[in-house]
């Protein structure tokens, strides 16, 4: 047919494939001209890629993009050709409508050197051709920091702006001009956009050329070829426009619509908002899910009639004049049972049916409960880090465990026999060592109790800092709230792990041992198990799992009908280091003795339904960019992520849905440090899934990446960062391969070919040495309220106020002039000694956390 030969491009071959409307007529882009679009044209781009899971089927994502200058008619084909492309495709794809200037992250992850917006189109005979030509002249305007656009501009001076950064493209030469203003990563994202013009447009056969805006008096014969080209340079250039990036931060409010036109005329029903769940979705119906006004999603049913499901992107347009929102609001098409990543993550949980998860994990909608595992294989793990990464494990446990305690906020070291028992009361640190191909790694956990003191949770953090430092700031650290311990910590102590609700183990303070103590045993080997302490009372009980009784005389072990025998055996072994030489008692359910019961205060109902297995939640990896180099901290989420996409100077945030790693590049500030921890907590709160705040957060140093952190990247390269180009490596490496450019009279506006000789002026190799960065006690005690100095408060005077102008104040209530975080040193030297009883020099040696706590004491924090 017509539409199969139009669409006879598409293969099973992973890839992206371009057509543009010409005439209202699809016509292939040549792979040369990929990121090249005409602001005139409207474009159907297909990306076939392939699932991180090998046995899925291959993942089609469709966008139709609309150029500002395109044509009514134009961007009514580009739809319509959208719908018959999804219909050839089994109706499989997601559907993304693109806009210039504000396209998808998805979008923008296909063209990671950029997206180049050329002047013209179809109308004003404008084509894509595969050329090698040296006759090119144009200006283009590269912005942006991870979505790069360059657009073509006036060959003119008054395009220009300090604070951007800019490519005259010649041809043989491209020169590029970094604004005084543009920070290092502009420049960075620009060099690679004129590199990948001078490889993927010219055939390698140009030269690039480099102007600092702020030292051009350094490339004088640059600066000649430039004026030349465009004319004198003006004596001023205006400061620019900011950037207009949008916080990215995670938008919570989402709100879900009901679509119907069943008596000819669309109406919108609001159904539910944030938090959504998957049971609200019919498969008989469409809905829009709209996420704040900046997302629209629209949803398609499996049994929805044929006219609705190809009238849903009119829809979705029709929805946003309705709104009033922007034209170019992004929307994105999901089919019933092929839903992106993007839109799942909008639900508070979302299961898919007979999905296999991990390692032989299968679940089955209407089964009873209990998963079937092949037995776990460490050896696999730093093989394949996939598989560490899925299994959240970078070992099988089996390596060096030092545990220490929390007591009067300094450590105190767990004696062996006792690693295992955890207190409700108290904090945990717990370094795990284990060697790969010789060299030593660490973990680093703080455990914290429920019913742990604020005191003992900021000395957790500052003795975690500590730590650090011991091991070379090497360390990966992981925050594990109880209750929400991940699975390689379960594993460290092989299936003995027990959870008291509260109390402490402190040999200081004497606590009565309760008469009965009651465990429910979760897990089915040595990996996966732990005895969490709940009420003693009937009511704990469930007929689905085992769990452990146990008086001063007596030990009961007792096996609900739904439970497994691979949970039998392992509470057995629970019971056993639980009891310490007390012999049980093994009952199955419906067999309990009169004493059991009445240990437990009497019977009394419990829950006792067959739990069907859950389908296992399904939500794709997630980074995101925090950064502060617009002067505003920023989050920025990235597709079609890649190692390449860690930047060195800034935090990168990963979000795996049952931990979020935060990664630390050498190179991020003191500003990003801090503010990424309140940001990942905030991430948390916000995230239109409802999640939970307690979800595990593991920081990572840049060079000391985890199996179960690099096995969610494709093809990692352990050695990259040794071999990494920094934005001064990348213009030392320019600079030597353009040493002399000729550039003739074809290029210029003057009729004398001449010689320039292009004067980089590299700085001395910048070489990047693998240091891991220490993470200040300031940067983990942030979400707490505490500050910790830096150099410029040595140097710094602090205004002297009176005493009870500083005490018990909130920061509202202090006089103008006082820094709320270091209010006593705006005390005279008289009545600081007075309240502290101690000078100011004597006071700054004193332990960071003592000084907080002094602080506290007498009203002063």
């Amino acid at each position: 047919s017509e539409m199969e030969q139009t669409f006879r491009a598409v293969t099973r071959t992973p890839g992206i494939i371009i057509w543009r409307i010409e005439k209202m007529e699809l016509v292939p882009v040549p792979e040369k001209s990929h990121g090249n679009f005409f602001e005139g044209d409207c474009y159907l781009l297909l990306c076939v890629s392939v699932p991180q899971e090998l046995h899925h089927n291959l993942i089609y994502s469709i966008h139709y993009w609309i150029g500002s200058e395109a044509s009514q008619d134009e961007q009514g084909a580009a739809a319509i050709y959208a719908v018959q492309l999804d219909d050839f495709l089994g109706s499989s794809p997601v559907q993304y409508r693109e806009v210039q200037h504000n396209e998808s992250n998805t979008f923008c992850g296909y063209f990671k050197q950029g997206v180049i917006y050329k002047q013209g189109g179809v109308s004003s005979g404008m084509k894509h051709v595969v050329t090698n030509s040296s006759d090119v002249q144009r200006l283009l305007h590269v912005k942006g920091q991870r979505k790069v656009s360059a657009k073509e501009v006036e060959m003119s001076w008054s395009s220009f702006n300090l604070g951007d950064v800019f490519l005259l493209d010649i041809g043989k030469t491209i020169i590029q001009w970094n604004g005084p203003n543009s920070n290092t990563q502009e420049r960075l994202k620009a060099m690679l956009l004129a590199k990948d013009i001078r490889d993927r447009e010219r055939g390698g056969r140009a030269e690039i050329g480099l102007i600092e805006g702020d030292a051009e008096d350094k490339s004088p014969s640059l600066m000649e070829a430039v004026c030349g080209v465009i004319g004198p340079r003006p004596s001023s250039l205006p400061n620019g426009t900011s950037d207009e990036q949008a916080d990215r931060e995670q938008m919570s409010q989402v709100t879900l619509y009901h679509v119907s036109d069943a008596d000819g005329e669309m109406k919108v029903r609001e159904v539910a908002s944030r938090p959504l769940v998957q049971d609200l979705l019919n498969h008989d119906d469409c809905y829009i899910v709209d996420q704040g006004g900046v997302r629209l999603f629209i949803w398609k049913g499996k049994k929805a009639n044929k006219a609705e499901k190809q009238a849903a992107m009119s829809r979705a347009v029709e929805f946003i004049k309705q709104k009033g929102y922007p034209h170019s609001t992004n929307v994105e098409v999901v089919h019933d049972g092929a839903e992106s990543a993007l839109f799942k993550q909008l639900f508070q949980s979302w299961s898919v049916k007979d999905q296999t998860v991990g390692m032989g994990r299968t679940s089955n909608v209407g089964r009873i409960a209990k998963v079937t595992q092949e037995k776990f294989d460490a050896t696999t793990l730093h093989v394949m880090p996939e598989v560490a990464a899925q299994q959240r494990m970078v070992d099988d446990g089996s390596g060096q465990v030092t545990v220490w305690r929390i007591e009067n906020l300094e450590l105190a070291e767990v004696e062996k026999e006792l690693h295992g028992y955890f207190y409700g009361g108290d904090c945990y640190l717990i370094l795990y060592t284990y060697e790969v191909n010789g060299k030593k790694n660490y973990l680093l956990y703080m455990w914290l109790g429920r019913h742990a003191s604020q005191d003992e949770i900021t000395a957790c953090a500052f003795q975690a800092v500590t730590v650090d430092q011991q091991y070379g700031n090497q360390p990966v650290q992981v925050r594990v709230t109880m209750g929400k311990e991940p699975r390689h910590f379960m594993a460290m102590f092989k299936g003995r792990m027990v959870v008291f609700e509260g109390g402490t183990s402190r040999k200081s303070e004497v606590v009565e041992e309760p008469p009965v103590r009651f465990f429910q045993v979760s897990g089915t080997d040595s990996y996966n198990t732990k005895a969490i302490e709940v009420p003693a009372v009937a009511a704990s009980l469930n007929s689905n799992d085992v769990f452990v009784l146990k008086s001063q005389n007596s030990l009961f072990l007792w096996y609900g009908k739904g439970s497994s025998g691979d949970e039998r055996a392992m509470a057995k072994e629970m019971s056993a280091f639980l009891g310490r030489g007390l012999l049980e008692e093994i009952m199955a359910e419906g067999q309990e003795p009169i004493e059991f019961w009445q240990l437990l205060g009497g019977k009394t109902p419990y829950a006792s339904d067959k739990r069907l297995q859950q389908a296992m939640t399904d939500h794709q990896p997630r980074l995101f960019e925090c950064s502060n180099k617009t002067g505003k901290f920023i989050v920025t989420e990235i597709s079609q992520f890649t190692q390449d996409d860690l930047n060195e100077t800034d935090v990168m945030l990963l979000d795996t849905w049952d931990q979020v790693f935060l990664w630390i590049g050498s190179q991020a500030n003191d500003t990003e440090k801090k503010e990424s921890i309140t940001t990942c907590q905030e991430y948390l709160r916000t995230h239109p899934g409802m999640r939970d705040p307690d979800t595990p957060i593991v920081l990572i140093k840049q060079g000391f990446e985890p199996p179960t952190f690099t096995g969610w990247f494709l093809a990692w390269d352990p050695s990259k960062w040794s071999g990494g180009k920094t934005y001064d490596q990348l213009r030392e490496e320019l600079g030597i391969v353009t040493e002399a450019v000729t550039i003739s009279s074809s290029n210029t506006n003057n009729s004398a070919g001449r010689v320039v000789n292009v004067h980089l002026y590299p700085q001395s190799s910048i070489l990047y040495h693998l240091s891991s960065i220490l993470f200040s006690l300031s940067s983990i005690l942030h979400p707490l309220g505490y500050q910790s100095g830096s150099a410029d408060d040595c140097n710094r005077v602090y205004d002297p106020f009176p005493l009870e102008q500083l005490i018990h104040k909130t920061a509202e209530e202090l006089p103008e002039g006082v820094d709320p975080a270091c209010r006593e040193k705006h005390l005279s030297n008289e009545e600081f000694f007075s309240v502290f009883q101690m000078s100011k020099d004597e006071f700054a040696g004193l332990p960071q956390w003592r000084q907080l706590n002094s602080k506290k004491k007498h009203g002063l924090f």
